[in-house]
């Protein structure tokens, strides 16, 4: 197996533990996306693909998230005992959509996502000058705004009932 291609698409402006989402090719044939690195206790790792698990409303139907106690729909109590659970005993909140199967395969995976991780991370950091100094970012002027169109003229007649004269009084060509 090959990861022929990831691509990255970096999360900014949050000081969430969440740094990118990125989508994967393997040997040029199959595509796994929104996996996502994250920065744990431990250093970076790429978590993958998952959804929320829901299950229905013996009630009604619907779907409710599986740590619901209550239905969103009807208001019935739901059932307590409801999906798997996980090792400190609350329902499990999530489910992988795609997840590799060995040790091997997610090694690999965490490998080339990382690293193409730091590739964009490095090149999206802003340039530092000799000096230890924050280079101010380098913008271009924005190119020049259209001319505007001629805005229209307005012009006020006297009305038939105004005596002649009394063109700039207050409300003059209204009626």
């Amino acid at each position: 197996m090959e990861i022929t291609n990831v691509g990255v698409r970096l999360v900014t402006g949050t000081s969430d533990r969440l740094k990118a989402f990125c989508t994967i090719t393997i040997d040029d044939s199959f595509v796994v996306r929104d996996l996502k690195v994250v920065d744990g206790p431990n250093g970076l790792f790429v978590a993958m693909p998952s959804r929320k698990r829901t299950q229905r409303c013996p009630r009604c139907s619907h779907k409710n998230e599986v740590r619901a106690r209550y239905c969103n729909e009807c208001a019935a109590e739901l059932p307590p005992e409801r999906g798997d659970r996980t090792h400190d005993g609350k329902p499990a909140s999530h489910t992988d959509i795609a997840h590799p199967i060995n040790s091997e395969c997610r090694e690999l995976i965490q490998r080339c996502v990382l690293e193409a991780y730091d590739r964009e991370a490095e090149e999206f950091q802003t340039p530092v000058s000799t000096h230890g100094e924050e280079e101010p970012p380098t913008t271009t002027p924005p190119p020049p705004s259209p001319p505007s169109p001629p805005s229209p003229t307005t012009t006020t007649r006297p009305s038939p009932s105004a005596p002649p004269g009394d063109d700039d009084a207050f409300g003059a060509g209204i009626l």
